[in-house]
């Protein structure tokens, strides 16, 4: 267990070591201070648990584009980046202090959580960056980062070692400019404090579990002809490069609408 002056020395190496690999920013989030009301138990994924490393990665301006397939391809080129880093980071977390590691990705897995019936992250990123003091929740319900805005990714590597906890940032730099909420286009963000994931999912991911479960079954119902016009269609083209590409989201409205970070 590395604490004290060891531990503040560590934490320096650690950081600079993100810094090297191009990663934009570093938080320390003690376990203790993460809390996201849907998500699993983080100790049932991994029970000596201490700290989480959150890393977070600026994103391209591609979330603009007016063409949302073009948009969805900077989320996917962040993530492929991030996931490389990141495993480079906890592997010298790993070897140089001799830690448990354990990364969670940007997208995924999911589940569905047993109360709200609503899908959720294994480990909520955003509730880990806000624990790390990397930013605060908007009106949308992102984080919000003192520099990089709405426009971010987070990423995370849970260790077992105990680290000097960065704070929750105090200041919000929301502006409540209500540009999230009036530019959502099914309305998601009405409640206050509260994004409607149905609402959100079933246009942000067309072509994600729901579309793909929509098309095959009307495929099944459909004639050999209109199974035919149906496998040459957009629909289709789009469910199967969604799914070979593995970057769903099509709508960043509440993130391009938002001011911060400009």
């Amino acid at each position: 267990m590395y604490i004290g002056k060891d531990g503040e020395l560590m934490k320096e190496k650690i950081i600079e070591k993100a810094r090297q690999l191009g990663i934009d920013d570093v938080g320390i989030a003690s376990i203790a201070n993460y809390d996201s009301p849907n998500s699993m138990d983080v100790k049932e994924l991994f029970p000596r648990v201490k700290t989480m490393v959150v890393l977070a990665f600026q994103q391209v301006d591609n979330l603009e584009s007016d063409n949302n397939q073009f948009a969805s391809v900077g989320i996917k080129l962040i993530s492929d980046f991030s996931h490389s880093v990141s495993y480079q980071l906890a592997n010298y977390i790993k070897t140089t202090f001799n830690a448990k590691v354990m990364i969670v990705p940007s997208s995924g897995p999911i589940t569905m959580n047993k109360k709200t019936y609503m899908p959720s992250g294994f480990v909520s990123l955003r509730h880990a960056a806000y624990a790390a003091g990397l930013g605060n929740f908007g009106m949308h319900n992102i984080i919000i980062h003192p520099e990089m805005g709405s426009m971010v990714m987070f990423m995370a590597i849970l260790t077992d070692l105990d680290l000097d906890p960065d704070s929750p940032l105090d200041k919000t730099e929301c502006t409540y400019c209500n540009n999230c909420v009036k530019n959502c286009p099914v309305n998601a963000l009405d409640e206050d404090g509260k994004t409607d994931v149905m609402k959100c999912l079933s246009n942000s991911q067309p072509y994600g579990f729901g579309g793909t479960k929509q098309f095959w079954s009307k495929f099944i119902s459909a004639t050999p002809k209109e199974q035919e016009e149906m496998l040459s269609g957009d629909d289709y083209r789009l469910i199967y490069q969604a799914q070979a590409l593995g970057s769903q989201y099509v709508c960043f409205n509440c993130t391009k609408t938002c001011p911060i970070g400009r």
